[in-house]
């Protein structure tokens, strides 16, 4: 849960629905930062001020943001700070009167003189929280074309925020997440003619190919002329005009003249009616050149792994073979288990082929585990093997190592723990925590020997488990009788901290 979640639920009484909105707003506002120069705090009115609305006593900051484009207005963390309403004069007015606040003379920070904004925010036509936007002042100076159309873009989406209209209703911040302000942007007015664009934008069309302004040009119709699939053409010059009538398409990519090119439109509403749109783009060009060439790796190293597991599958059957042809038992037996410890390192890189970095899910792998244990188990025996809990997703450096930590440990408990009786229970228990990993081995069976010790053990099964667990997964284990009967092999892994 995330701090802004914390706080809400704590200090207000804001319904679900209430804190999706904020939570959107906060995915969105960095963009709102970035337009206004301007610092943004969101402010929440206590449990107390919503039941007695409007004698309350204080607010309270949930979140912060600071701009990308100037300097910040406040060098430490507002978050969690109260401020009685009486003395935030701002925003005790856009509460009160639901209208966006800025009468008030600068405030002082410090030696840095500030500007408070303070913005409603409505959802479904309640004032749920406030938006303040606090202004340096210190390095006020005359703005240019560009700050001028910043402002004006940001000043349209605080109109919205007080209107309820932004962020759109589930709206994900995550899947509209960039371009940045500052990669490049575009306004376009009510007929979708491009009024200004950020010298960053005209750059990124210069990319597909544009050679002159793009100024009193229709966007959407140039960026379809410009693309290089025709599908995709059409797809985004109607995203930007979905934008215009008021929608809030997703992002997408064109492509054309060997670049790429990410854009996201924003629709520009008053009163419900459109006022035209904002449009970011970003050259995304190299960053495109670098995924390919990672994936390229990627898939490469999928196919080694392939290749790793077909010829550990290749070793297993030909020692398999070569154990029907012993006919000492003890070579057999030895064989056998060479057969085991291959076969269970196979099934960590089978898995690494299918997965698209170096992680698996370890709970099906030690599904496959348990069956193959049981499947080299003696004919007569019908010891059931179970597993208990998840191990989730490891990295292949832990997943390698743990699988034959515990096919000996499984292993182990099948042939020594029933020696008395052929049947009983094997059950594997995994806790998973962010810090650790502890597994145990519990069998019902007939518990250790007297005097056992496993540092002296001279088993070559144990002797193998105790190196890996030391050695590759930097752990601990340990092996005691139960009280109650039986065996428990426990071992810990660390999961942070493995440079």
């Amino acid at each position: 849960m995330s701090i802004l979640s914390d706080l809400l639920a704590e200090h207000t009484a804001l319904k679900p629905a209430d804190v999706d909105h904020l939570q959107r707003l906060v995915g969105e506002w960095q963009l709102l930062s970035d337009l206004s120069f301007a610092d943004l705090l969101l402010w929440v009115p206590t449990i107390a001020q919503q039941d007695s609305r409007p004698a309350a006593q204080d607010v309270l900051c949930v979140a912060q943001v600071r701009p990308t484009t100037g300097p910040t207005s406040y060098q430490d963390d507002r978050v969690g700070r109260r401020q009685p309403l009486e003395a935030a004069f701002e925003l005790s007015v856009a509460l009160r009167e639901g209208r966006i606040c800025r009468e008030a003379d600068p405030d002082w920070d410090g030696d840095l003189p500030v500007r408070r904004e303070a913005i409603p925010v409505r959802r479904d036509g309640a004032i749920i929280a406030l938006l303040s936007r606090d202004t340096n002042l210190a390095s006020a100076r005359s703005p240019s074309a560009l700050e001028l159309a910043y402002l004006q873009g940001a000043a349209e989406l605080c109109h919205m925020i007080a209107e309820g209209s932004f962020p759109a209703p589930g709206e994900d911040p995550e899947v509209h997440a960039g371009p940045r302000v500052g990669d490049g942007l575009l306004r376009l007015d009510v007929d979708g003619t491009v009024t200004y664009a950020s010298p960053n934008a005209l750059s990124a069309y210069r990319r597909l190919g544009v050679t002159g302004d793009v100024r009193g040009i229709a966007l959407a119709s140039l960026t379809q002329s410009l693309s290089s699939d025709p599908f995709d053409g059409e797809e985004v010059a109607d995203r930007i005009s979905r934008s215009l009538a008021g929608f809030t398409p997703p992002r997408m990519e064109v492509e054309a003249d060997g670049a790429t090119m990410l854009v996201r439109a924003l629709p520009l509403l008053f009163a419900g009616k459109s006022r035209g749109s904002l449009v970011l783009v970003r050259d995304v060009t190299d960053v495109r050149r670098r995924d390919r060439q990672l994936m390229s790796k990627d898939a490469t190293i999928r196919e080694i792994h392939h290749r790793v597991k077909n010829n550990l599958q290749t070793v297993a059957a030909l020692l398999r073979l070569q154990a029907r042809r012993v006919d000492a038992p003890a070579a057999r037996e030895a064989l056998q288990e060479s057969v085991r410890r291959v076969s269970s390192i196979a099934l960590v890189h089978e898995t690494l082929a299918l997965s698209p970095d170096e992680r698996v899910q370890f709970d099906g792998i030690m599904d496959k585990l348990l069956g193959m244990v049981a499947e080299v188990a003696a004919p007569e025996s019908e010891v059931l093997l179970r597993r208990s809990g998840e191990f989730g997703e490891l990295s292949a450096d832990v997943a390698t190592p743990l699988v034959m930590v515990l096919t000996e440990l499984m292993q182990n408990a099948v042939e020594h723990a029933f020696r008395t009786t052929s049947t009983g229970t094997v059950l594997v228990i995994a806790r998973r925590s962010t810090r650790e990993l502890e597994v145990v081995i519990r069998d019902d069976g007939v518990g250790l020997p007297a005097g056992f010790d496993l540092e002296h053990s001279d088993r070559l099964g144990l002797q193998i488990v105790r190196t890996l667990v030391g050695s590759e997964l930097r752990g601990t284990i340990e092996l005691h009788s139960r009280p109650t009967g039986g065996t428990d092999a426990l071992v810990r892994v660390p999961l942070i901290h493995r440079a």
